[in-house]
């Protein structure tokens, strides 16, 4: 195996010895912004000065209210050159959740890029500096000072960004993601892809969400081109990625489905895309099979992993044969197996391992623990004697981080099967949704669907939203079911619905739907809400 060119180093430092490579080639390209390499070189080193004058010192995190403007990135990059930790702030979540995060992870300045009205309340709330960053272009902004001279204080133990999960209690939870964390990552996923100069990578996701982190530092770790769309775009993939010469896609499997669902997503549409990845939800085969179609030549690949670990830890690449495709239990494309430098342990109820159960990951790609070492409790496990158990002091490098999801090999692949936290008891069997999804979701003229549970003070019962492509009378879902199912396992509503809601990450929101759940009563032999 060849060395790691990135095994020692920063983000900036992969960067920057990209620039000096390449620096004519194609960095950066934003609506009708394009900056090469050295562009983006030399306005991240004068917004790293600014960032600096502004503090009054190299402050220690910054917050980075994202936008989709070349001013994100060039700020992204001199947070980093001024060695500081980055948190990414959405400007359209709940205020209260943005002063969380930027309090727990210790802003102590605040960039605008995007001109947002919620920019000051948050500075003010938080106690932090605020710096709105004005187009790039305009003379007097922050970019068109002097470079930063010193050299980069980060090193590859420093913590590179903080990104904030959902908590089981409703607190955000804080994720440090140190520089050495990224190093395998990176070097092996750009030679993965065969990514270099004239790739063209999409950026899909939001800085808030991780699976930003491989398309930016993917391409700029290997010369290639960061395309970033703006948000009703990313809703229209067969016209970005023609318009933008894309390469290498990588979203939300939800994507697929709302493209389908506006009929944008003929055949053949996307001739020249190589690559497709999808990863932060479950991709079914379905979603897979009508994307392969509007992109024949490219080759489709589902990755998985948590926050925690660092972007994605596993992956599974679809047979360029359809033929070739897997079956799997609940009609999902699976998760696959570890990627390079990551192991991998399912656990079964008793921490012994198993065909089955929970999976559990460790590696470089692993992160130490959460900001508020409180969350870390029940994280983690160690190994002991042929079990896995429950970690009460340090985490060290052979401790297993629990990722919550329950995977199952089939045919020596791993499968997602949903979370451990969203099985339910239904009359005293255990149940999981997600398989009662997949019977469903086999329905001919069923698109989607999302299975909940609903708990009531007696009892609790399963409820099925679905997607169809027409407008016709709805399908007899329970019969359906029935010849599959046991009866235990039956939804005892059924609603179609138009839509489903998603994050701001693009994802189903589920937890939104079940927030909802209990408004919403439909006619149980009907499937119509009334």
């Amino acid at each position: 195996m060849s060395p790691n060119p990135l095994s020692q180093g920063t983000l900036f430092d992969w960067f920057r010895s990209t620039a000096e490579r390449f620096p004519h080639e194609s960095a950066l390209d934003v609506g009708a912004h394009t900056l090469t390499y050295e562009q983006l070189h030399e306005l991240a080193e004068r917004t790293a000065t600014a960032l600096v004058r502004a503090a009054g010192r190299p402050p220690r995190a910054v917050g980075l209210l994202v936008a989709r403007r070349p001013a994100t990135y060039v700020a992204y990059l001199a947070i980093c050159r001024i060695g500081a930790v980055v948190v990414p702030l959405h400007p359209a979540v709940p205020a209260g959740r943005n002063e969380y995060a930027a309090r727990s992870a210790g802003v102590e300045l605040l960039v605008d890029s995007g001109r947002t009205p919620e920019a000051a309340e948050l500075a003010r709330a938080t106690g932090s500096t605020l710096l709105p960053l004005d187009d790039l272009e305009h003379p007097g902004g922050a970019a068109s000072g002097t470079r930063w001279s010193d050299a980069c204080a980060a090193r590859p133990d420093d913590v590179a960004y903080v990104l904030f999960t959902s908590g089981s209690t409703g607190r955000p939870k804080g994720v440090p993601i140190r520089h050495r964390n990224l190093a395998a990552y990176l070097s092996s996923h750009a030679e993965r892809y065969a990514i270099g100069p004239g790739s063209r990578l999409s950026q899909t996701f939001d800085l808030t969400f991780d699976p930003s982190v491989f398309d930016m530092f993917v391409s700029w770790t290997s010369g290639a081109t960061l395309v970033v769309p703006q948000r009703d775009e990313i809703m229209r993939p067969v016209e970005f990625v023609n318009r933008g010469r894309i390469s290498h896609w990588f979203s939300v499997p939800s994507v697929i489905s709302l493209a389908r669902r506006m009929r944008a997503l003929p055949g053949n549409a996307m001739p020249d895309l190589r690559f497709s990845l999808f990863a932060g939800e479950q991709l079914t085969l379905d979603q897979a099979e009508a994307w392969q179609a509007a992109a024949p030549a490219s080759t489709v690949e589902n990755l998985y992993g948590p926050t925690e670990l660092t972007v994605t830890c596993t992956g599974y690449r679809l047979p360029d044969d359809r033929r070739r495709w897997p079956r799997t239990s609940n009609g999902t494309v699976p998760i696959g197996r570890p990627h390079p430098h990551v192991d991998v342990l399912v656990v079964d109820e008793d921490g012994r391992e198993g065909r089955a159960g929970e999976l559990c990951v460790r590696g470089p790609q692993r992160f130490d623990g959460y900001l508020d070492q409180g969350d870390d409790r029940g994280a983690f496990l160690r190994p002991d004697a042929g079990r896995a158990v429950p970690v009460t002091g340090a985490t060290g490098p052979e401790c297993w981080y629990r990722t919550g999801d329950h995977v199952g090999y089939e045919d020596g692949e791993l499968v997602h099967l949903g979370r451990l936290d969203d099985q339910v008891k239904v009359r005293g069997h255990r149940v999981e949704p997600g398989e009662v999804e997949a019977i469903l979701r086999g329905h001919p003229r069923v698109r989607e669907v999302v299975v909940l549970p609903v708990r009531t003070a007696q009892t609790t019962g399963l409820h099925a939203y679905y997607l169809t492509d027409d407008d016709s009378d709805a399908p007899d879902l329970r019969d359906w079911a029935a010849e599959a199912l046991a009866p235990y396992m039956l939804p005892d509503r059924f609603s179609r619905v138009d839509g489903f809601p998603t994050t701001p990450n693009g994802k189903t929101d589920r937890r939104r739907m079940a927030r909802t759940a209990t408004e919403r009563t439909p006619d149980p032999d009907t499937g119509t809400r009334r």
